[in-house]
């Protein structure tokens, strides 16, 4: 495909000869002949003058390229639509495989693909074009809407509500009991029976061995265009904000609300009964005891604001020198 077709396709700027043949698309580390790749971050700047990419994306304030470039105002957004150019989805066709169980009761919608091993209970409602690849199951009541993916071993326990276009990763887990326990007098736990549903709304992406609880009473509720990363551990009652990004080894606790448009980084845990506002950034391994303010950026544990966070950091670094000039002057004191 010639670099001018490409910029066609995704409504880029060509600087540059657009006759050039682009063959795939990678990094600029990886980048080889007939490659186009991205520049985003400017820390890789300095691979321009080593990269072997045939094109670059580029912002239009990026400065002069030495290859030819496609002026874009997200060039890695524009590099994701430009990966689709060249490798496109498996496509699966309709039909279901003959060790699927499917309850009578279940509804599958048209087009959809049921693979090797897969169990629909009764009462199911799966809308059209979904694919469940191999050993899926869906348990009794569940009802999901239309373009569902789901990837083999991943799980959508009774009762629960799926929207439109949602992906589940391998091994993910959707309605499996919060963790509710009540103490007896003599110190054992009596399990509480969780009656609420998790609803997951519209383009999200649930990626590999994440969790979703139910809810002991109410629901546990993921927004439209949230994604959540591998490992990720949403507590029974939890509400995740539209287009929220939790990303890997995120725990959050049972009652935690999360606003719109968060990014919360790896390993953040949150204690129980809290919330965070929309727009919050919460940096990796950071530990909220409480509430985070709408647009904020917290780090730390535990938690504070992220500027404080780095002047603590610089503190910590000095603290074996600190320790010597307080005992130092302890003893100036004492003699």
């Amino acid at each position: 495909m010639k670099l001018r077709e490409i910029a066609e396709r995704l409504g880029c700027a060509v600087e540059g000869d657009g006759n050039v043949e682009i063959a795939g698309v990678a990094g600029i580390e990886k980048a080889g002949p007939g490659m186009l790749t991205f520049l985003s971050n400017p820390k890789y700047r300095k691979l321009l003058g080593t990269t072997r990419a045939a094109a670059i994306l580029a912002a239009p304030h990026a400065g002069r390229m030495p290859i030819p470039v496609l002026r874009s105002e997200n060039p890695y957004l524009d590099f994701a639509r430009a990966i689709e150019l060249f490798h496109g989805t498996p496509r699966f066709e309709p039909g279901i495989h003959a060790t699927a169980v499917i309850a009578n009761t279940a509804r599958i919608g048209a087009e959809s693909h049921v693979g090797p091993y897969c169990f629909v209970d009764e009462g199911v409602e799966i809308g059209p074009h979904a694919v469940l690849h191999s050993f899926v199951a869906i348990y009794r009541g569940a009802r999901i809407g239309e373009h569902f993916f789901a990837h083999s071993h991943s799980v959508v326990r009774e009762g629960c509500v799926i929207g439109q276009r949602v992906i589940l990763q391998n091994g993910v887990v959707v309605g499996a009991d919060g963790f509710g326990f009540a103490r007896r007098a003599d110190g054992s736990w009596k399990k509480m029976l969780q009656t609420g549903p998790a609803v997951i709304e519209d383009d999200v992406e649930i990626q590999a061995n994440a969790c979703v609880d139910r809810a002991t009473v109410g629901e546990t509720r993921i927004r439209r265009g949230a994604k959540i990363d591998n490992l990720v551990q949403v507590g029974h009652a939890s509400s995740v904000g539209e287009n929220t990004l939790l990303c890997a080894q995120v725990g959050l606790a049972g009652t935690t609300t999360v606003g719109r448009g968060c990014i919360l980084a790896g390993q953040v845990g949150s204690a129980g009964h809290l919330t965070i506002g929309d727009g919050a950034v919460i940096t990796g391994q950071t530990g909220l005891p409480g509430d985070v303010p709408a647009g904020a950026q917290y780090s730390g544990s535990p938690a504070m604001e992220s500027r404080a966070w780095k002047k603590c950091l610089a503190v910590f670094a000095r603290l074996p020198e600190l320790a010597r000039t307080v005992r130092r002057l302890e003893k100036g004191v004492a003699e």
